[in-house]
């Protein structure tokens, strides 16, 4: 007979188990596998950032920003398109966003397009967000648009960033909380 505190015990376990999910720390679990900083291509050729074999991102989609209005990925073409999948509620996503606005600041002018795609957050949430964090960078609404996420997925969980070389192709994938080093070097490296 499994009594009250058993249930406690494995309820806290749970918490505890989706907390470390959520730490900044790079785990080598399934969700980190070989490869997966690099768009899960193969290996780098000596002296590239990005795998020879690396899939060319999808960018034929539209959808709507903060303000309601429609931003087309392909205009983004040509770029190096930090992309990254994120949502209101999600802490790790709270802690990254000042790097990528940082990041949008500093090489823009280069030639870097930071965009946030909001999974699960409506308009009415997401406008005063973006302004509280103070983003500077292209903010979309995913919600209702499964059909990107299954392009850019599987998402097992948030954030997920994919930078993206100027010629399309998906150079790096990040699962759970980058650190602001990686990002920024694979950036400098892209421009």
């Amino acid at each position: 007979m499994i009594t009250m505190r058993t249930r406690w015990v494995v309820a806290g376990l749970s918490a505890l188990a989706l907390a470390l999910l959520t730490l900044a720390v790079p785990l080598e679990w399934p969700f980190h596998g070989p490869g997966e900083e690099h768009g899960g291509a193969g290996e780098l050729a000596k002296g590239e950032v990005c795998p020879i074999d690396a899939k060319q991102a999808n960018l034929n989609y539209t959808l709507k920003d903060a303000n309601n209005q429609d931003v087309r990925l392909a205009d983004f073409k040509g770029k190096v398109i930090l992309l990254d999948f994120w949502a209101t509620w999600c802490g790790p996503c709270k802690v990254e966003i000042p790097w990528f606005v940082e990041f949008q600041e500093k090489y823009g002018p280069a030639g870097l397009q930071v965009v946030g795609v909001s999974v699960d957050d409506t308009q009415e949430k997401l406008t005063p967000f973006v302004s509280q964090f103070k983003m500077n960078y292209a903010v979309l609404q995913g919600l209702g648009h499964d059909d990107l996420q299954e392009e850019y997925g599987p998402l097992w969980g948030i954030p997920v960033t994919m930078l993206i070389a100027r010629d399309g192709r998906i150079c790096s994938r990040h699962t759970g909380m980058g650190t602001k080093e990686a990002f920024e070097s694979t950036i400098k490296a892209l421009l």
